[in-house]
């Protein structure tokens, strides 16, 4: 029983940084500031020759995609006062397969919230009183272990992005369609690497942030009774 225990209480502390990472990746992924950022910053208007508003809108289709039944995504803007179709079915292709993977972030986010939920659920159940001390103490474990991955995760961008955006393609991708030409496809024009590692940085930071306030929160309890001593010497 006290494995079991362990290995429950081992899960949960796993499952925090996954937790995290998925729900940053998914507000990343759908917040729209991401998208008109990178246009700006990267002269997007300019290197495809597509106005900043329908821009805007493509990366507003784009997000819908993700997030609805459609198999293949079809991006249409105005482009020099004709409405078209933007990518070709290299592009759609692949943006299948990244929906597949998006997919994959919000199943993984799910699970590890129900099994959070439900471990603390089953936690306050079985310890009544002293749930609390303890649970606290395995979030400040999770805040722990999801800055030690985030500080390799972020030196390991800083350091090589180059080579980790390679490896995060080949892990993660069967076919060669993520291969494509800035010059040729449009999708890479609107979305070059610095994008990625600008949604990159902003889910770490946004992970590292969650992370810190696990830490002082767990720690929070035990810091209390700590001061508690100090404090009644010095009235």
């Amino acid at each position: 029983m006290r494995i079991l225990k362990f290995a429950a209480a081992a899960l949960f502390v796993a499952l925090v940084p996954l937790f995290l990472v998925t729900t940053n990746a998914r507000l990343v992924i759908n917040f729209p500031g991401l998208y008109s950022y990178g246009f700006d910053r990267y002269d997007i208007p300019i290197r495809t020759g597509i106005e900043r508003g329908e821009l805007i809108d493509a990366g507003r289709q784009i997000r819908a995609y993700f997030n609805n039944d459609a198999e293949m995504l079809d991006v249409r803007v105005s482009v020099r006062g004709t409405e078209r179709s933007i990518y070709g079915e290299r592009e759609t292709l692949h943006m299948r397969d990244v929906k597949g993977l998006v997919r994959g972030v919000y199943v993984a986010q799910y699970l590890a919230a129900a099994y959070l939920v439900g471990f603390l659920a089953v936690w306050a159940w079985l310890l009544r009183r002293r749930a609390v001390p303890l649970a606290l103490r395995l979030l400040s474990y999770g805040g722990m272990s999801t800055l030690g991955l985030a500080a390799v995760v972020g030196i390991g961008a800083l350091v090589g992005f180059d080579r980790l955006f390679l490896a995060f393609h080949i892990i993660s991708f069967s076919n060669d369609l993520w291969q494509l030409d800035p010059r040729r496809h449009m999708l890479l024009a609107m979305f070059p690497q610095g994008f990625f590692f600008d949604a990159t940085m902003l889910i770490a930071l946004l992970t590292i942030a969650e992370a810190c306030f696990l830490v002082v929160f767990g720690q929070w309890r035990s810091l209390m009774s700590r001061l508690r001593p100090h404090a009644s010497a010095a009235a």
